[in-house]
């Protein structure tokens, strides 16, 4: 079983990977306030993080600090059946008020659900339903039309 350093360190490489970085880009992004040594120290649960240190990670990721933090081993929903994962990259090619409803449902979802990597999300069928709804549109139609947008794909 994992030590907890090694479990925050965990917790804290997935969300610089989900960002896409690099030690060194940390590093660099940071100018020099998180060394890539000392981070991958960190992330390895090789050193111990304090909690003001912790809290500027959490605000460097712009993320909350309890996404730093190792999740409950409680059964883990899965938000993937009969739902469909959103590109939130290509969400702009949505455009006028459409987009503006979409993203802003998109997003309050991420809020919800604490989910902040930032380059897909996966809604449940009734989260695309409301959205048709919310755009007066058929969930099909709606589901279509982001498929050909190449906004999302089914079930991933």
């Amino acid at each position: 079983m994992p030590t907890y350093n090694e479990m925050v360190g965990n917790r804290l490489r997935s969300i610089r990977r989900q960002r896409g970085l690099s030690l060194q880009d940390v590093q660099k992004l940071s100018d020099q306030e998180f060394k890539a040594a000392v981070l991958g120290a960190y992330e390895r649960g090789e050193r111990s993080l304090s909690l003001p240190r912790l809290q500027r990670l959490a605000q460097f990721f712009s993320v909350p600090i309890v996404q730093l933090l190792p999740q409950d081993d409680g059964p883990t929903p899965n938000p993937a059946a009969d739902g469909v994962t959103i590109d939130l990259n290509q969400i702009e090619r949505l455009s006028g008020q459409d987009g503006q409803v979409v993203e802003r449902f998109l997003r309050g979802i991420q809020m919800l659900r604490q989910d902040f990597n930032g380059r897909v999300l996966t809604i449940r069928a009734n989260d695309l339903r409301m959205l048709a709804m919310l755009l007066d549109q058929s969930e099909e139609g709606f589901s279509e039309r982001l498929t050909e947008l190449g906004v999302t794909s089914e079930g991933e």
